[in-house]
């Protein structure tokens, strides 16, 4: 096992990371900017360091200081959480040659699949369900590009291969606007991700957004922890994420449960992943894995009682599951609504001091948060600030119980969506179960 973890990330997930490693008999290193040395990770563990200014770019992106610290601490392997450097290539390399264990996949498997187009193919070779498309990047004859868009059939979607957080993809309803589609996609994505290439799919009108959580520790042992919906969103923003998903044809599952598990055998996949689907008329379209763990990853560790994170750690460690696929038994229902420090209607950031900070409580409640009593929350950073998960031994009790817990919970100082998730888990069609992923933006009016 690993003996000192850096934790190269900070607020909750840099938590819950520090208390998976306590449970494991890890030694921790928070590292931290120069606006974060009072977040609660750092005061809790054995030791800290101060890596630069509040700026990301200089501390939590910085590889060059990160890698410092874990030599000055003498740590044996860097966790990157998610968010930052977690998803870069360069950075697991640069950890490994080093010296250091990357609790997270290999640079080469981060590489194939942060491009989408790469990960597609690679996805199409180990029989995952893919969304009709152009087989690659987009040729650079116009007429090529036509007939292309003619066999998928319209609507399509242009995407930037190294797109992400719903930037670098541009809806087209028709030949009229297709090549200077492309050609504005190109552009937006050369200056946004420093690469144009763009490929074609076909646009699902009305999918819902369900993803598989598996893990695999690149020994030939991989399993899956089933799956999520994380339909509730804005801008491509996940809001509120549920597991299981609902309303799933059976056999459909069934198929895309195994070829996750398979995919993840064919790839060598080594830690935690997540294959992201759209999914329309019982049909699954693969669109993208992330090489990370989830901010949502904690209603799949309440329906199957497997703690992702402690799995993480131990494949780092060179160790192989500690579980089998017979092992993961699907229990219950959970929920989970990202309270975000924002203003409720306009969504703009609101950092400011905590003055009271109460969690909720009760049988089957769940708080991830680094919030305190007197906190402030810095400008610099995500407005994540809370997860408030619940559980249940079916939806309804799940919602009900998310319900009962937004009301008891008190965020004062500041501005936060407590009431935009309130509006959502008292919504009808949202207790049915299955709305798509256009369905909040056209409740708020944003669509």
């Amino acid at each position: 096992m690993l003996e000192k973890v850096v934790i190269a990330n900070r607020g909750e997930i840099a938590l819950r990371i520090l208390r998976a490693c306590k449970e494991l008999g890890i030694k921790t290193v928070a590292i931290h900017s120069t606006a974060d040395r009072d977040l609660m990770h750092v005061r809790l563990a054995d030791e800290a360091v101060c890596i630069g200014p509040a700026s990301s770019a200089q501390s939590y992106l910085s590889i060059p200081a990160i890698i410092a610290a874990a030599e000055v601490t003498d740590a044996m392997g860097i966790h990157p959480g998610y968010g930052f450097l977690a998803e870069n290539a360069d950075f697991a390399e640069r950890v490994e040659q080093s010296g250091f264990a990357f609790i997270g996949p290999k640079a080469e498997t981060i590489r194939i699949m942060g491009d989408k187009v790469a990960a597609i193919s690679a996805m199409q070779k180990a029989g995952v369900p893919t969304v009709p498309g152009s087989d690659g990047e987009l040729p650079e004859d116009g007429n090529k590009v036509i007939e292309i868009a003619r066999k998928i059939g319209y609507p399509v979607i242009i995407k930037a291969a190294a797109g992400g957080g719903g930037r670098g993809m541009r809806v087209v309803h028709s030949e009229a606007s297709l090549l200077n589609s492309v050609y504005v996609t190109k552009a937006e994505a050369k200056a946004s991700f420093g690469d144009d290439t763009v490929y074609m799919e076909k646009f699902l009108e009305n999918p819902r957004h369900v993803e598989v959580q598996v893990l695999s520790d690149g020994q030939g042992n991989a399993v899956h922890l089933y799956d999520r919906d994380c339909s509730m969103q804005r801008r491509h923003q996940k809001v509120v994420e549920e597991a299981p998903a609902p309303h799933l044809d059976p056999e459909a599952r069934a198929k895309v449960l195994k070829s996750c598990v398979d995919a993840c055998n064919e790839i060598n996949y080594r830690g935690a992943g997540t294959f992201e689907f759209l999914y329309e008329n019982g049909g699954f379209y693969f669109i993208e894995m992330n090489t990370r763990v989830q901010v949502e990853h904690p209603v799949s560790e309440m329906v199957t009682g497997i703690d992702i994170v402690k799995e993480q750690l131990r494949i780092a460690s060179g160790l192989p599951l500690s579980i089998k696929q017979e092992d993961v038994k699907l229990l219950g229902h959970s929920i989970e609504c990202r309270i975000n420090a924002e203003d409720p209607k306009t969504f703009m950031p609101c950092p400011g001091k905590v003055n009271q900070f109460h969690a909720p409580g009760g049988i089957g409640v769940r708080v991830d948060s680094h919030l305190y009593n007197g906190y402030s929350i810095p400008p610099h950073y995500d407005s994540l600030i809370a997860k408030l998960i619940t559980y249940g031994e079916d939806r309804a009790t799940a919602l009900r119980r998310m319900e009962i817990a937004l009301d008891e919970m008190v965020i004062d100082g500041i501005r936060c969506n407590i009431p935009l998730h309130q509006e959502i888990v008292r919504d009808a069609n949202f207790a049915e179960g299955g709305v798509n992923i256009h369905y909040l933006e056209k409740k708020l009016g944003l669509d």
